[in-house]
């Protein structure tokens, strides 16, 4: 499971966008033009957000990470998604940027997911030292990333990958 391209990142992001922010809001503002303008600045940044989320720095992309699971995920407990939406292209990105944002440890099912695996997958790379166990149970993210990393091929930009 690599990482997707910049077209599919921005059209995944104005799908999601539009669906969790801007259709409610259309539904309250009853088709008002405001709403017309955000969707028509949405397509226009898209792009350059999937341009920072695969080619920026460090600090861009987990900031703009930050700001879209707190936008589009909103809630009182942590970020938690379905397991399906770690194949996604903003999944993808989310787990090789910053593994999973605000757990210090993942479930074997979740990491399972995170890297495109079985959780039997995940046990076998546990007990072979590829990633490591957390002391409170699961998994540490941060070796799900590094995992990530290491299967991908795609090192993000801070580790010295080459740009196009």
């Amino acid at each position: 499971m690599g990482l997707p391209n910049r077209a599919e990142l921005a059209d995944q992001l104005i799908r999601l966008i539009d669906v969790r922010l801007v259709d409610p809001l259309d539904v309250l503002l009853d088709g008002h033009e405001a709403v017309r303008s955000a969707r028509t600045a949405i397509r226009g940044r898209a792009g350059i957000w999937a341009h920072r989320l695969l080619h920026g720095t460090d600090a861009e992309a987990a900031g703009l990470i930050a700001r879209f699971v707190a936008s589009l995920y909103p809630g009182d407990r942590r970020f938690d998604p379905p397991a399906a939406w770690w194949s996604t292209p903003l999944g993808r990105v989310v787990v090789w940027r910053v593994g999973h944002p605000g757990a210090d440890a993942v479930s074997y099912a979740t990491a399972g997911a995170m890297l495109g695996i079985t959780r039997q997958g995940v046990h076998d790379l546990v007990q072979r030292g590829k990633l490591q166990r957390h002391p409170d149970g699961g998994v540490v993210p941060d070796s799900v990333r590094a995992r990530f990393i290491a299967t991908s091929g795609e090192r993000p930009p801070s580790e010295g990958r080459a740009h196009a």
